[in-house]
C-alpha cells in the first residue's frame, strides 16, 4: 500500500490499536514483521498510520497477538478497509485538521455525550451563536475563515444522526456570546432540540449541588465497540482526542456523575424556558 503523508485521526487510531495489541502480547516490531514475512519498516509504518493494512494481514496479526475479541477485531477490520471520502474532505487545507477529525468522528459515532460549561455544544449551536463564538477567537479570524468554520459546523449538525446526551451548566445558558436576541434564539433552539428523538438534554443550575463534577467541558464519542470510544477535549491548538482505555473509563464515570447531578429532562426544559422568558 502507498505511504500516506497525513493520516486521518481514524487511520491513526487503527495504527495505535494495532501497536497496543502487539505490546500487550509482549512482542517486538521485529517479531511481528517476521510473523507476517515483511520488513520492520512496514510494521513501523503500519503502527505510525503511514501505511494501511489489508484485512488478511490484520487478522493474522490479531491471531499472532492472541486477541480473541472477535467484535473488536471486526471493528478494526472495518476501519482498515474503510475507503470513505466524507463531506469534510472538501475542507482539507482550508480548516485546521481538528475540524476534519471531529467530522470524521461524528460520521462513525454510535452515540455522543457532551458536558458543556461555558458554551452551548457545537452540534446544537445556531448559526449566529456559532459565528459569534468564532468571531471571539484570538488571534482574530478573517471573515472568510469565520464563514468556513460556521458552514462546517452547520454541515456537521445536518449530518449528525446518533443518539446525543447533553448536560449543560447554567453558565453556558446565561453567557451572551452575542446580543440578547441571539441568546434567546439559541435557548429556543435548545428547547426544540430537547423535544427531538435521540436527544436528551439536562441542565445543572447554579444552585444545584455537585457542580465540581462538571467543572470541565468534554465530548464523549461512542465507537463501534467501547474500546474504540474517543473523548474530545478543547485544547489551544484544537481538539485533543483521548483514547486510552484507562482514561476512557474515567471519562465514562465522570459523565455519569455529572448526569446524576443534573436536573431531569422535563425540569431542564422548564428551566431553559424560564431563562428564555427573562430575555
Amino acid at each position: 500500500m502507498p505511504t500516506r503523508r497525513a493520516p486521518t485521526a481514524r487511520q491513526m487510531r487503527l495504527a495505535v490499536e494495532l501497536r497496543r495489541l502487539r505490546e500487550a502480547a509482549g512482542l517486538t516490531a521485529r517479531q511481528a514483521a517476521a510473523m507476517l514475512g515483511v520488513s520492520n519498516v512496514q510494521i513501523s509504518q503500519i503502527e505510525a498510520g503511514l501505511s494501511g493494512v489489508s484485512e488478511r494481514r490484520l487478522r493474522r496479526l490479531a491471531s499472532h497477538y492472541a486477541c480473541v475479541d472477535e467484535e473488536f477485531v471486526g471493528a478494526l477490520v472495518a476501519m482498515a478497509v474503510d475507503r470513505t471520502r466524507g463531506w469534510w474532505e472538501e475542507y482539507r487545507g482550508l480548516l485546521p485538521t481538528s475540524f476534519l477529525d471531529l467530522a470524521e468522528l461524528d460520521h462513525h459515532a454510535t452515540f455522543q455525550q457532551d458536558v458543556a460549561v461555558l458554551y452551548v455544544p457545537g452540534l446544537l449551536q445556531t448559526e449566529d451563536y456559532a459565528r459569534a463564538v468564532f468571531s471571539s477567537r484570538i488571534p482574530e479570524l478573517t471573515e472568510e475563515e469565520i464563514e468556513l468554520r460556521v458552514r462546517h459546523r452547520l454541515t456537521r449538525q445536518s449530518r449528525a444522526t446518533f443518539p446525543h446526551e447533553i448536560v449543560i451548566h447554567e453558565s453556558a445558558l446565561r453567557i451572551r456570546v452575542d446580543d440578547r436576541a441571539a441568546t434567546r434564539t439559541q435557548l429556543t433552539r435548545l428547547l426544540e432540540a430537547s423535544e427531538t428523538d435521540g436527544v436528551t438534554l439536562r441542565v445543572i443550575p447554579f444552585d444545584l449541588d455537585g457542580f465540581a463534577r462538571a467543572s470541565s467541558t468534554m465530548t464523549y464519542v461512542g465507537g463501534a465497540v467501547p474500546k474504540l470510544d474517543t473523548v474530545a477535549r478543547d485544547a489551544p491548538h484544537g481538539a485533543l482526542l483521548i483514547d486510552s482505555e484507562a482514561q476512557l473509563s474515567a471519562y465514562r464515570t465522570r459523565f455519569h456523575k455529572v448526569e446524576d447531578a443534573s436536573l431531569e429532562p422535563g425540569p431542564s426544559r422548564d428551566f431553559i424556558h424560564r431563562l428564555t422568558k427573562e430575555l
